[in-house]
Formats: structure tokens, sequence, C-alpha cells
């Protein structure tokens, strides 16, 4: 990831870009996608929301267990932590269900 956003991750293009350049391609070969986040001190939400929301829209929770975040400083695993909940979340509402 460093070598694409550097220290911080914020161009939500750079992001969507990545999503369906790499990260869709290779969840529809059926093979595993490793995020490493070596290097990269802060993303933003709206980075995160690009990178994989709609992946996790379109293919349920059931995408996490071929996505592994790797090496993610502590606030970048939070903000990854809320866009997946808020993703789930949102998908559950819309798809009629309310798991509240």
């Amino acid at each position: 990831m460093f070598d694409v956003v550097g220290d911080f991750g914020e161009d939500k293009e750079i992001a969507a870009s990545l999503r369906e350049l790499r990260i869709k391609p290779t969840l529809v070969e059926g093979d595993a996608v490793n995020l490493d986040f070596e290097g990269v001190n802060l993303v933003t939400q709206s980075f995160v929301h690009a990178l994989i929301s709609d992946i996790l829209r379109v293919n349920g929770e059931n995408a996490l267990d071929r996505m592994e975040f790797q090496n993610c400083s502590e606030v970048c695993r939070g903000i990854i932590s809320t866009v997946v909940q808020y993703s789930l979340d949102t998908m559950s509402i819309v798809d009629g269900r309310d798991d509240c």
C-alpha cells in the first residue's frame, strides 16, 4: 500500500482504482487479497470506504474471509474496523434486515 499511497492514504480515486484493478479481480479469481499497510501511518475513512465498502456490500461479510489487513497502525486498524462495520450495517438495512 505504501508504494501507492505513501504514508497517508487519502485519495479516494486511488483507492477506487486499487479496488477495481487489484482487489476485485483477485477476489473474482478466488484468491485471497493481502492489503499490507506497512509504512502507512494514517488513512482517511473515505479512502478506506472507497477501497473496500463496495466489495463488502456486494459480497457480504464472507469477503472478509479472503481479505487480510496486515501491518496496520492502531489508527488505521480502527478506521478499517469502522468502515467494515458501517458497510455491513448499511447492507443489512438496505436488504431490509435490521439486526439491532
